[in-house]
C-alpha cells in the first residue's frame, strides 16, 4: 500500500475528540471541517510545561532518512507507553509536493491526517503568508509610482515577491514594463514562500502584537540618501497583520493513531530557519507532558538554527535530541551506488559513518544536550552493519535504538520512546555555538568551523561591509543558507568533509525576523523543478479522488 492508500484506509477521530483529549477549552477550538481545527492560544490556560524532544537527522541522501516519519512514530510510541504527548511540526510547501521531495506528512503507518489536505492547501496559512508578503511589495512599488515621498531608490529595493511554488523563471525578472501607467521599471524577483522573511517572522512571533512589531521592522530598501526604508514607514504592518491574523493560530490535526499534532509554519532549513512556529511549540508545551518536534534537513541546518535562533528567541531548550539515520543513507555517504544500497557493504558504511558521528558529537559536545540515535531500519540491513553502527556510537557513549515505525506505527518505536523519555530526565544546560555579542562575521566563522568542520570562511566582495552595517543594528543571530546534502557548501562533498573554506557570496538583513541570512555556495531562495517533477504523476479521477501524492 502507498502512503496515500494507508491514509485513506484510516478511521480518524473527529477533531473535537482530539481536542478533548488535550483538555482544550471549547472556546479555544475553531473547527475547519471534521478533521482540522485552529486553536486560539490566548484561550488556553498555562501551568503545564512539557519536556521538548528535538528530532533531527544526518545530511539527506537519495536513499532517504525519514525524520518526519520518525517524529510521528516516536510520538505515537510515547503515547502507547502511557505518556501525555503532542507533536509540533512544520506545514508542507506546495513547491516540494509538486517538485521532487513530495509531501511532509510522514509515511507508512506513521502519518498525520488528513494527509492530502495537509500536503495541499491545508488551512490556507501559506497562502496568507504569500499574500501578506506581496501586499508589501505592491505598496513599495505603489509608493514609488505615487510621488515617492520617502525617496525610495528603485535601484535599491530589496523586498522581493514570493510564491509557494518552485519556479526558476521568476528568480530574476524586470517588472514595471509597459510605460508610466504600469509603474517604474526595475529589477525584481521572487523567492519561494518558505524562504520569505514574512514566513520567518510568522514562525518567530510570540503573538499578534509581536507579529505587528516585527512586520513593521522589515527593511524594504534604501532611500537615495542611503537610509533604510521600513514597512512601518509605508504604514504596511497593520494590513499585513490583518491578512495573517487567522493563519497565526496553530492548526490541530492527528496521527493515524490519534496522537494530537500541531502543524504550523513551514520555513525550509536550507534557505531559511527550518522550524515550526514558536506559537505552536509553546502552545503544545502547555497541553502535554512531552512535545516532539523536528527541524528540517540535517542537524547542521535545522537543528543548528532551532538551537541558535529559535531557542534564543523563544527562551526554550530541548530536553533530548533524537538523530535519525539509516544504514542505506550512511552507505550512500560512503560512496555506495544507489542500486547497491540493499547489499551488505561494511566498507561503505564505515566510510559514511563519520557523517552521523559528527552530527551526534555536535549535539552532545557543542550544544551539551543528551542524544540518542534512531536507526530507521530497512529489511536489507544486516546484523553486521547494525553492530558496526552500534559500536561506533558506543565509543561516543551514545545509545542507538532500531526504529520500525514506517511499517509498524507506534509499536515499531517503543524502545526509542523509552530511551528518549529517559534522556529527558537527565539534567542539561544547553549552550549555543556562538555568543550573541560576537560580530556577524565571527558568528558565521563559529558555525562554519565548529558545526560544519570548515577551516575558514571566504566573503565575496562587499559582504564584509554589509555585515558591519548589520552589526550596527545590534546583536543578531545568523541564518546560513547552504546545501542540505553536505556539511560544506558543495553538495558533492558527502560524509564528513573538513578543511574546506565556506564561501559566503551574499547576505540579507531580516530585521523583522531578527537575524541575518548568509548565502553559502550556490544556494538560492527560489528552487526550480526537476526534470521529472512530481506534478506529472498527480491527477484527479472522475470520482474526485486525487492520485499521485506521496
Amino acid at each position: 500500500m502507498t502512503d496515500l492508500d494507508i491514509a485513506r484506509a484510516a478511521s480518524p477521530k473527529p477533531i473535537a475528540e482530539i481536542a478533548k483529549a488535550l483538555c482544550l477549552p471549547e472556546e479555544a477550538l475553531e473547527p475547519y471541517g471534521k478533521l482540522k481545527a485552529k486553536l486560539d492560544p490566548a484561550k488556553i490556560p498555562g501551568g503545564r510545561k512539557a519536556k521538548l524532544i528535538l528530532v533531527t537527522a544526518i545530511n539527506p541522501t537519495p536513499a532517504g532518512e525519514g525524520k518526519t516519519t520518525v517524529s510521528i512514530g516516536l510520538a505515537d510510541a510515547m503515547r502507547r507507553a502511557g505518556a501525555s504527548v503532542c507533536l509540533a511540526l512544520r506545514e508542507p510547501s506546495l513547491g516540494p509536493v509538486f517538485g521532487v521531495k513530495g509531501g511532509a506528512a510522514g509515511g507508512g503507518y506513521a502519518q498525520i491526517l488528513p494527509m492530502e489536505e495537509i500536503n495541499l492547501h491545508f488551512t490556507g496559512d501559506l497562502h496568507a503568508i504569500t499574500t501578506a508578503n506581496n501586499l508589501l511589495a505592491a505598496l513599495v512599488d505603489n509608493h514609488i509610482q505615487q510621488g515617492n515621498e520617502l525617496k525610495i531608490d528603485p535601484r535599491r529595493v530589496s523586498w522581493r515577491r514570493c510564491m509557494d511554488m518552485n519556479d526558476r523563471q521568476l528568480r530574476q525578472i524586470v517588472s514595471g514594463l509597459g510605460g508610466k501607467p504600469n509603474g517604474m521599471p526595475r529589477e525584481d524577483g521572487f523567492d519561494i514562500t518558505a524562504a520569505s522573511e514574512v514566513m520567518a517572522i510568522f514562525c518567530l512571533a510570540e503573538d499578534l502584537s509581536d507579529l505587528k512589531k516585527r512586520l513593521g521592522r522589515i527593511v524594504v530598501g534604501y532611500s537615495f540618501a542611503g537610509e533604510q526604508v521600513t514597512a512601518s514607514a509605508l504604514k504596511a504592518e497593520g494590513a499585513m497583520a490583518v491578512l495573517l491574523k487567522e493563519a497565526l493560530r496553530p492548526n490541530l490535526v492527528q496521527t493515524l493513531e490519534g496522537t494530537p499534532a500541531l502543524v504550523h509554519g513551514g520555513p525550509f532549513a536550507n534557505i531559511a530557519h527550518g522550524c515550526n512556529s514558536v506559537i505552536a511549540t509553546k502552545t503544545a508545551m502547555k497541553l502535554a507532558d512531552y512535545v516532539v518536534t523536528e527541524a528540517g534537513f540535517g542537524a547542521d541546518l535545522g537543528a543548528e538554527k532551532f538551537l541558535d535562533i529559535k531557542c534564543r528567541a523563544a527562551g526554550i531548550q530541548p530536553s533530548a535530541v533524537v538523530v535519525v539515520a539509516t544504514i542505506r543513507a550512511l552507505k550512500c555517504h560512503g560512496g555506495a551506488k544507489k542500486q547497491d544500497l540493499g547489499k551488505e557493504d561494511l566498507s561503505a558504511l564505515e566510510r559514511g559513518l563519520p557523517n552521523l558521528l559528527r552530527h551526534v558529537k555536535n549535539m552532545k559536545e557543542i550544544y551539551r544536550l543528551p542524544v540518542v540515535v534512531a536507526l530507521n531500519r530497512f529489511s536489507s540491513d544486516s546484523e553486521a552493519e547494525i553492530a558496526l553502527v552500534t559500536e561506533k556510537l558506543r565509543e561516543l557513549e551514545v545509545g542507538m535504538e532500531l526504529c520500525e515505525v514506517w511499517g509498524k506505527g507506534g509499536a515499531g518505536g517503543m524502545e526509542l520512546a523509552r530511551a528518549a523519555m529517559a534522556l529527558c530526565e537527565e539534567r542539561s544546560e544547553m549552550e549555543f555555538s556562538y555568543p550573541l555579542d560576537l560580530p556577524l562575521e565571527k558568528k558565521i566563522e563559529a558555525v562554519a568551523k565548529r558545526v560544519y568542520g570548515a577551516s575558514g570562511v571566504s566573503l565575496a566582495p562587499g559582504v564584509r561591509t554589509e555585515l558591519r552595517r548589520m552589526d550596527a543594528l545590534g546583536p543578531l543571530p545568523v541564518c546560513i543558507a547552504k546545501t542540505q546534502y553536505s556539511f560544506s557548501d558543495d553538495p558533492k562533498k558527502l560524509g564528513a568533509p573538513s578543511g574546506f573554506t565556506l564561501q559566503i557570496r551574499q547576505v540579507r538583513l531580516s530585521a523583522g525576523a531578527g537575524f541575518a541570512v548568509a548565502f553559502a555556495g550556490e544556494i538560492i531562495a527560489m528552487p526550480g523543478l526537476p526534470k521529472a517533477p512530481a506534478a506529472e504523476g498527480i491527477d484527479i479521477l472522475e470520482s474526485g479522488e486525487t492520485v499521485g501524492i506521496f
